[in-house]
């Protein structure tokens, strides 16, 4: 079974930076895209950035600029670097990667780490 851990959320003030880490162990035998998600309260989950193998990126528009993605591939892991925070940035964060296991390819979550932005 594979698991993702992250790290590095907490509380920050508006303009500030957090750096969010996600490590996958387990027995894996590759790692295709990675990426971060968020769900705010009531709201639905929604892709915030996300890094291919060959560390193409893709990013939510309303991080662009301001959040960088980035990984590490003989480690499987992933990083987002968060900076100039805004009170909307205020969510659980979580880790996703499509892994090639023991099952063939499947979809991994962590548990999520929240991230709050006081103005």
């Amino acid at each position: 079974q594979v698991q993702l851990v992250e790290s590095g959320g907490g509380l920050v003030q508006a303009g500030g930076s957090l750096r969010l880490s996600c490590a996958a162990s387990g027995i894996i035998f590759s790692i295709n895209a990675m990426g971060w998600y968020r769900q705010a309260p009531g709201k639905q989950r929604e892709l915030v950035a996300t890094i291919t193998s060959g560390a193409s990126t893709n990013y939510a528009r309303s991080v662009k600029g301001r959040f960088t993605i980035s990984r590490d591939n003989a480690k499987n892991t992933v990083d987002l670097q968060m900076n100039s925070l805004k009170p909307e940035d205020t969510a659980v964060y979580y880790c996703n990667a499509e892994v090639r296991d023991l099952r063939g390819l499947d979809d991994y979550w962590g548990q999520g780490t929240q991230v709050t932005v006081s103005s």
